[in-house]
C-alpha cells in the first residue's frame, strides 16, 4: 500500500531512489545519510529485504519516502517495501511534489531523479552548480545561485554507448563499462580499450562543452558535482569535476523532506 500525502516531521526515515538499473536506499537521520545500500532494480524482493534490514527497531524510522524513474516497477517496489517494513510509503507525485524552484515550462516533464540530484547538490554547495548524473543515461543540469533548476541535457550512458557500437557494427565486440581500467592509457591499443576511451572522451567532452554553455549563460563558472553509478569511472581524476557524491539523490530526498516539513525554514518553488 502507498500513500501520497505529506509526512509528518520525524527523526529518521528511509529514502528509496528507484533507477532504471539500480535502486539506492538510505537511512536518513537529522538530515544526514546514516547508511546506504544499492540493489539491482529488477530484484524487487531484494530491495524489500534490504529496506527491512535497514529499518532496525532502534533506528526509529517512521516512514519511507520513495522516488522512481522506473515507472513500470514503482507500484510493485512500493508495495513490497511497505509489506516488508510495515511502514508507510510516501511517493513524490502531484500531491507530494519535489519542492524545488524551476524555470521550466508547464507541463514539467523533467524526471524526479534530475530534480532530486539537483536539490541534493544545491543543498550541499549552496551556490550555483552543474550536476552530472552518470547512470543508465547521463544528465547534465544547471542550478543557479538562488537554487532555481534551469534544466540541461541528456545523453547516452557509457554502457548504452558501448552497446550501440556493438549492435550497430559487424566487428566491434561487446564490452562492459565495468572493464574500464584506471588509469586509462592515452591511446586505445586494443579495440576494447579504444571503445572505452572513446566513451570516456565523449562523456567528458560533452560535460565540458555543456559547462561552458551554462557558464556563458550564468556569466560565471559554476561548481560541478557528479553522481551516479558510473561517476567515478567517468570523472575520477578529471579536474573539471570538483566533487563526486555517490548518494546525491538520497541527499536530495532528505533535503526535499526538510523543505516539505519546514525544518529548513521553508519549502522551495
Amino acid at each position: 500500500m502507498t500513500d501520497s500525502s505529506k509526512d509528518s516531521t520525524g527523526s529518521a526515515f528511509l529514502a528509496v531512489a528507484v533507477g532504471n538499473t539500480n535502486t539506492r536506499l538510505g537511512l536518513v537521520g537529522d538530515g544526514q545519510i546514516i547508511r546506504s545500500a544499492v540493489v539491482a532494480t529488477p530484484d524487487i524482493e531484494g530491495i524489500a529485504q534490504q529496506a527491512a534490514e535497514m529499518i532496525r527497531p532502534d533506528a526509529g524510522a517512521e516512514l519511507i519516502l520513495l522516488a522512481s524513474v522506473s515507472l513500470s516497477e514503482t507500484d510493485r517496489i512500493a508495495d513490497a517495501v511497505a509489506h516488508a517494513t510495515g511502514l508507510r510509503v510516501v511517493r513524490f507525485d502531484d500531491q507530494t511534489p519535489i519542492p524545488m524552484a524551476h524555470a521550466l515550462p508547464d507541463p514539467v516533464t523533467v524526471g524526479d531523479d534530475r530534480l532530486l540530484v539537483a536539490l541534493g547538490a544545491f543543498s550541499k554547495v549552496n551556490q550555483a552548480c552543474i550536476v552530472v548524473d552518470a547512470g543508465t543515461a547521463i544528465t547534465c543540469d544547471f542550478v543557479d545561485g538562488q537554487g532555481v533548476f534551469h534544466g540541461g541535457a541528456i545523453l547516452p550512458g557509457g554502457q548504452m554507448m558501448l552497446d550501440a557500437l556493438h549492435r550497430g557494427t559487424s566487428a566491434l565486440p561487446h564490452v562492459s563499462i565495468e572493464d574500464m581500467p584506471e588509469p586509462l592509457e592515452p591511446f586505445g591499443k586494443t579495440t576494447e580499450f579504444a571503445m572505452l576511451l572513446g566513451v570516456r572522451a565523449s562523456v567528458r567532452g560533452a560535460v565540458r562543452y555543456l559547462a561552458e554553455r551554462y557558464a556563458a549563460f550564468y556569466e560565471a563558472y559554476p561548481q560541478i558535482v557528479a553522481t551516479g553509478g558510473d561517476a567515478e569511472r567517468m570523472f575520477l581524476g578529471d579536474d573539471l569535476v570538483e566533487a563526486i557524491v555517490p548518494d546525491l539523490q538520497l541527499i536530495g530526498i532528505a533535503a526535499a523532506r526538510d523543505r516539505l516539513t519546514g525544518s529548513d525554514g521553508g519549502a522551495g518553488g
